[in-house]
Formats: structure tokens, sequence, C-alpha cells
């Protein structure tokens, strides 16, 4: 008789969920856990949207269980705190979870390992949060894929071969819900308050799990106009924490939009590029655009951040972000240029304001999206593409729809002069970025 811990993390849901599908496969008994780990909540403002989301999501799962006879486990703590607890009261011979790729991950899993190997304590985690992982897709002669184009093509052959032949014999890929019996029972536990671990409920409004099939349907033609409804899905937070199944979305987007499904391999892409090259966690992907100097200035960056620039799609796109932690995908491109070519700022300090903002934070992505803004990333756009922002509100927002939505002094004296000429600072970026870039 196998008694077993499944460690939700990113993946909270109970269908198509590969680690859990293996403990409950494997498993006579399984008790489920999540952990809210102080070492990341601690980092975070107290009116986070994402942990109120996370929290109602835990609470709504735990009365699944409930409905089962058995339960959902939520201990607040680092898991430094937490593991030698849950051992010492369930006594399991194993704990099955999914694979994390971001730095505090692999670290933090490597310390539960390690101490449930002292234990004897077996731990098992598989491949959940993308479809494609760390050296999956490789190039003819062996290498890692950097750049986008030849990656999608064999990232297409191998799903078509590894997962789509499959998907015509089973209705789901990991059918974890035919084995919910396999949960151990367990009497309804209390879980920790939003209060109790220093947080107040968010206001901010969480986009749904399911979208029309129009969106993905129309996805090509739509997807750069920021004013049009339905123009995107807005499923980033749910793939971000496993609320969706990856697999599922792309199975559905075959045959639907081609494009769309561009835009899942380009987490998978991104993802690979964390796990082959970590470098870029800290630093330039191409390490000599490190030598760029950025200018400082806090004042600059405080009116970027607040949507003050004077330049209305950039405004739009920030003050879109500060309201509801989302931007439009075009939109977060002309953001990201504008404050590293018109204002010549870090894409660090970008990125980590896009962290700490967005419902769909994901660190791979993140990244990936403000080097290639940048110029310093892979399959970047080239340093000399410098985005002018009023000929992209011109081209995608020509009647001012979503200007006129985020800015409502847009064209009144209270809007703000532009903080910097276009011209000036297309010149100034590509002086600097030449310079840096190419010493005599």
């Amino acid at each position: 008789m196998k008694r077993s811990i499944f460690w939700f993390r990113r993946d909270l849901r109970f269908t198509d969920n590969h680690g859990l599908f293996k403990a409950l496969t494997e498993s006579s008994e399984v008790i489920p856990v999540f952990i809210l780990d102080k070492n990341i909540l601690d980092e975070l403002p107290e009116d986070d949207a994402r942990v109120t989301f996370i929290h109602d999501t835990l609470s709504q799962m735990k009365e699944e269980l409930n409905d089962l006879g058995s339960d959902l486990v939520v201990m607040y703590g680092t898991p430094e705190e937490v593991w030698p607890k849950l051992i010492k009261k369930y006594k399991v011979d194993s704990v099955y979870t999914n694979h994390d790729y971001e730095p505090y991950a692999k670290v933090r899993d490597q310390k539960v390992a390690d101490l449930l190997d002292t234990h004897g304590i077996d731990f098992h985690t598989f491949k959940d949060h993308v479809i494609f992982e760390k050296d999956d897709v490789l190039t003819g002669a062996g290498g890692i894929y950097t750049v986008f184009t030849p990656y999608k093509r064999k990232w297409l052959a191998q799903f078509e071969e590894q997962y789509l032949s499959k998907r015509k014999k089973n209705k789901s890929f990991y059918p974890s819900e035919a084995h919910m019996d396999q949960f151990q029972d367990i009497k309804p536990t209390r879980m920790p308050s939003l209060k109790s671990m220093g947080f107040t409920r968010s206001s901010v409004p969480i986009p749904g799990t399911t979208v029309p099939q129009k969106v993905i349907k129309n996805y090509q033609e739509r997807r750069n106009f920021p004013g049009l409804e339905d123009s995107t899905s807005k499923l980033g937070i749910h793939f971000r924490f496993g609320t969706l199944s990856i697999r599922e979305k792309a199975f559905k987007a075959i045959g639907l939009s081609a494009t769309y499904l561009s835009e899942l391999i380009w987490r998978d892409f991104y993802a690979q590029i964390l796990e082959n090259y970590p470098h870029v966690v800290e630093g330039s992907f191409r390490p000599k655009y490190d030598r760029i100097p950025w200018r400082e200035s806090e004042d600059e960056f405080q009116r970027w951040c607040d949507g003050m620039t004077g330049y209305p799609m950039v405004d739009a796109g920030m003050r879109e972000l500060n309201t509801t932690g989302y931007m439009h995908n075009r939109v977060r491109m002309v953001v990201a240029s504008f404050l590293t070519k018109h204002l010549m700022m870090d894409w660090r300090k970008g990125e980590a304001y896009f962290a700490i903002k967005l419902l769909d934070f994901d660190l791979a992505s993140n990244n990936g999206g403000w080097q290639w803004a940048s110029g310093s990333g892979t399959d970047a756009a080239p340093y000399f593409r410098v985005f002018n922002p009023t000929s992209q509100m011109d081209k995608f927002d020509k009647e001012r729809v979503y200007i006129k939505k985020w800015i409502p002094e847009y064209g009144t004296p209270d809007y703000p002069e532009p903080m910097v000429d276009h011209k000036f600072a297309r010149e100034r970026c590509l002086a600097t970025y030449k310079a840096a870039l190419n010493p005599s």
C-alpha cells in the first residue's frame, strides 16, 4: 500500500495534470497539498491580485475535494518549515509534483528532495507547465535553438508525432479525474486567510478560463488592435498558475488559429532559453549588450510607470496595466521599446515593474519579451528598430478607442506634452547602441 503526497504549485487543476495523474495511478492513497510560500509572498504588495486569485482557486479546489470526502491541505510558511511537519503527520512513501523552471523553484525543489531523501521518501517530478521543455526540441546537430522560426517548425513536427497521434486515441491526455477516488479521506482543514498572511483582497477582476471560439479563430486578424473587444484571449494568468492545461489549449488551437498556436509555442521557446541559458535572468542573452550605458532618472522612470509620458499609446498601456494587471500584446512591445530606446533605460527596470504588475507574469516570457524589445535577446528586434509610438497608434488605434478608454484627458490641456522628441530619442538611441556594441 503506497501513500503519496501530490504537491500543487503552478498546476491548480484536477484534469489533465501530468504529475497528479502519476500520483493517483501509482499510489493507493494521495494527499493533495499546497504551500503558501512565505519566501515568495513576502516580496509581494499586500493587495496583489495574483494572491487573491490563488487563494480563491485553492478555496474552490478544497470544496471539490471536500465533496469527495477528502481535502486540499493548504499550509503557510517556507517549504523548509512546512515539509518536516507534513512528513511527520502523514508518513508518506512518495511525493509527486510537476517541474518548475524558475531559479528559486529549482533551488527549493532540490532542498526538498534532499530532505525527503533523508527520510527515505521518493521525490518524483514531471513535465506539465509546458509542452516541450529543456532539451526536448533540438537542432539537427543536437544543439539548442536560439531562433524562433526553425524552433517552431521542429516543435510542430514533434507535437504532431508525440501528442496529436496519441490524442486521437485518448479523449484526455492525463485523465486524472477517473482516479479521483484515490485521494485519501481527510477531514476538512482550515486554510490560512488572506489577512493572516498580511494581504488584503484585491478588486482587480480576473479573466475567465473560457473564451468564445471566435476569439481564437479571429486572432490573426484582430490581435494587433487593442481597441477591439475580445482581440486576445487574456488566458495568460491561467497558463501561469495552471488553472488551464496548456496541452488542451494547444489541441483546440490546431485548425482554429496557427497564429494563436504560435503564441503558445513562444512560451515553450522562452522556457527552454531560461533553462539552457540561465544567465538571462540577470544579464543580456547577447553579453555585449551589457556594455550599453543605460540612463538613470527616477523622475522619468516614474512618468513611464504612471502613464504620463505624453505619448498616448505608451500611457494608455501603462494605465491599463496599473488598473487591470493586463496589457495588450501589441502595446507591450510599444511601451518596452519606449523605455529602452526612447528613454534609454535598462530593460531590467521595466522587466521588474512588469513582474510586480502583470497578472500573467512568467519569468521566462517576461524576460524574453523585454530582451526582445531592447535588442539584447534571442530573435530580438535589431537595435536600430525603434518603434514610433505615434505611428503605432495611428496604425493600430486609428479611431483612438483604446486611447480614450484609458486617457480620459486625451486631447485636452491636462494631457502632458511628449517628454522626449521622437527624432531626438531615436538618434540618441542609435548612436549609444552603436558606440557600445562596436567600440573602436
